[in-house]
């Protein structure tokens, strides 16, 4: 794809030219009596995400202004795809390479539409000279993977069910010459995937484990575990409608960490990549799995069943297991795990918990600088006591309301090693409202941060 960017410049290409609001005013006077009698007339300030179309003489396109709080982010252009008139643009700016490169990554992603099931043409966007010195391998890769999570996420789960999500997996792993291996229905039984099975088992389509190795294989290992729930009725213990009405969202972990791995293997990075990805239905059926029931374990741990939609900390716990057999030297699981992380830190901010301080505190300085943030939240041991089951060694749920994102993340510890580093994001991976190259519907979050802070640790390319 090439997400409508061009090489060079012709005579018809219209500048964009960047005004950051806190220099507004000193701008303003360095430009020509034509050009602010112009921004007077139309009234523009420089306010961020503001455009300005300017007319030249001949009554067409000259010039375009936007207002920017500064240029580092992505998002700082983004919105200009969906704004701008079809025609040839070039950012009349002079930028280092990271910046260029963010720049060139925003109006990527501002190009972005979900088009599946509509008919008609697509949008004729605008088209970008690409930015001196930007780095088209990265923009191009990071577009491509948010792609791919979007169109995974936004898809319904009638066509986005455990198969299709395995087809998927595996159609990526084979463009990179990864070995792929997906096991399926009674088989995680007889594999040891025992808590995948009983998550998954009352659903027309059989769960199933996708298990992708990639990389040389004595490289830095890195594990990716991602929540693959395609559709979440909430089981025995039903969702009411509106909790169910974006349940097609809740395989959202995968789709962000198979994104991510996609990343990765085009890069070329330095490591030895594993991809768990357990994929369900969580349905209702004869055998579904019933409150109370106990599950042993891949990892031997048993836990009791407190509520059946508490599903995504059970299908994890075994791939996470599995992961941390291996000792890699990094895990990362990613799900759309909690409510209560959306209610502690709203839909934007994913709640981020780690068991090493400086792999916590090196992701969170790869968000800030990739504009794709988080916020550490506690992996507090007082509340590891709201998990013990009377009948067994855990139960998946507390029996209070109280710190759920916080006792989702102690059960998933349970099952990694103390000295094993382990990263769990609990993300919404969802867009309520429309903001500039981040349109409704599904948003790889936290995927840019995680592949910088794996290129800057083990190496490679960024």
């Amino acid at each position: 794809m090439s997400y409508r960017f061009v090489d060079s410049r012709n005579a018809d290409t219209i500048p964009i030219i960047p005004v950051e609001t806190a220099v507004f005013a000193a701008w303003l006077e360095t430009q020509p009596p034509e050009m602010r009698a112009w921004v007077t007339t139309s009234d523009f300030k420089a306010e961020p995400g503001s455009v300005s179309l300017v007319g030249g003489r001949d009554g067409r396109l000259a010039q375009v202004l936007v207002g920017l709080e500064n240029h580092d982010g992505p998002w700082a252009y983004a919105g200009l795809p969906a704004r701008l008139p079809p025609g040839r643009y070039w950012i009349d700016a002079r930028m280092e390479r990271d910046r260029a490169t963010r720049a060139a990554i925003g109006w990527a992603l501002g190009t972005y539409e979900f088009t599946r099931y509509r008919k008609g043409p697509a949008k004729n966007f605008p088209t970008l000279v690409w930015p001196d010195d930007a780095d088209r391998a990265r923009v191009e890769r990071t577009a491509a993977a948010t792609f791919l999570a979007r169109d995974l996420i936004n898809t319904p789960a009638a066509d986005m069910g455990p198969p299709e999500l395995a087809e998927a997996a595996t159609g990526i792993a084979a463009r990179y010459g990864a070995r792929a291996e997906v096991i399926e229905g009674d088989a995680l039984l007889d594999r040891n995937y025992p808590t995948i099975h009983a998550v998954g088992r009352a659903a027309a389509k059989a769960p199933r484990l996708v298990d992708i190795v990639w990389g040389r294989a004595d490289a830095p290992k890195v594990t990716l575990c991602g929540k693959g729930v395609c559709f979440d009725t909430g089981g025995l213990d039903l969702k009411p409608a509106s909790g169910m009405l974006r349940m097609k969202k809740d395989m959202a972990g995968a789709a962000i960490l198979l994104a991510l791995g996609q990343m990765i293997m085009d890069a070329g990075l330095d490591v030895r990549l594993r991809l768990l990805l357990p994929a369900v239905e969580n349905s209702v059926a004869g055998n579904a799995l019933r409150p109370l029931d106990v599950i042993r374990t891949r990892k031997g741990i048993t836990v009791e069943v407190g509520n059946t939609d508490a599903e995504g900390r059970l299908i994890l716990c075994d791939a996470l297991a599995e992961a941390d057999s291996e000792k890699p030297a990094l895990i990362v699981d990613c799900a759309t795990l909690t409510g209560a992380a959306r209610v502690a830190l709203g839909p934007d901010l994913p709640a981020l918990f780690c068991n090493d301080d400086a792999v916590a505190a090196q992701l969170i300085r790869h968000g800030e600088a990739e504009d794709d943030p988080f916020w550490r939240m506690p992996l507090w041991k007082p509340y590891r006591k709201m998990i013990e089951s009377k009948v067994a060694e855990l139960n998946n749920v507390s029996e209070g309301a109280f710190a759920g994102a916080i006792t989702a993340a102690l059960y998933m510890e349970s099952f990694v090693s103390p000295g094993t580093p382990w990263i769990h994001l609990d993300v919404f991976a969802w867009n309520d409202t429309a903001k500039p190259g981040r349109p409704v519907g599904g948003e790889a979050m936290t995927m840019r941060a995680l592949y910088a802070l794996i290129a800057a640790r083990f190496g490679g390319r960024r």
